[in-house]
């Protein structure tokens, strides 16, 4: 394939990230190829490595355009859980990653199959762009608890996190079929308000 210049250094970058996040998600990670994506754009494979330098960092760009779009997910979520006296915020954090995951399993599995070469540092903006996420967790966690254990929301969002994820990953892989789990998004939220609980968090009536 010919060599191509019809698009700036910027409008390149957009373009491989745009059909590179599309490929991640009809095919997933274990079938993702960047020569792929330079055939899709007419482009060579060259191209690719000229704007992002590795495939790692293409993969750390396109996972972290997902994590931009489920954060926004999440915000949706959060607002449309917003009906006065019967919201249940909480309930719709998890709601929304599971809703998220569902809807989007290959993204949602490449974030946790790629893996950083040793020695590569991810770059600040990528790791700003993930924070986001655990942001929103954070600052939902710190609405329902007491002002006295209000400190413990960023430690209590990393691990409410990891414990709704794990519930989601076996719901989506099946294992928790197997198991005879038949509620797992309503046996993450359970796990999640028992452990608000003993922080102090009000029970929901």
């Amino acid at each position: 394939m010919g060599r191509r210049s019809d698009h700036s250094r910027e409008q390149l970058e957009e373009l491989i990230l745009a059909e590179g996040h599309q490929l991640m998600a009809e095919l997933g990670y274990a079938r993702f190829s960047a020569r792929e994506v330079a055939k899709r754009i007419g482009y060579s494979i060259g191209t690719i490595y000229n704007v992002f330098g590795s495939l790692d960092t293409l993969l750390l760009a396109i996972n972290s355009r997902t994590f931009t779009l489920w954060a926004a997910w999440l915000r949706d979520k959060l607002t449309q859980s917003e009906t006065g006296a019967g919201e249940d915020r909480i309930a719709a954090l998890v709601a929304g990653y599971f809703d998220f995951a569902a809807r989007n399993p290959n993204l949602w599995m490449a974030i946790y199959d790629h893996r950083l070469p040793a020695g590569m540092e991810m770059p600040d903006d990528y790791r700003r762009k993930r924070a986001g996420l655990t942001g929103i967790v954070e600052e939902e966690i710190a609405r329902v608890l007491p002002p006295e254990t209000r400190d413990r929301a960023p430690a209590l969002a990393r691990s409410l996190v990891a414990v709704v994820h794990g519930h989601c990953e076996f719901a989506l892989n099946g294992t928790f079929a197997l198991l005879g789990e038949e509620q797992p998004e309503q046996a993450a939220l359970a796990r999640v308000r028992e452990a608000l609980a003993g922080a102090g968090a009000e029970p929901r009536g």
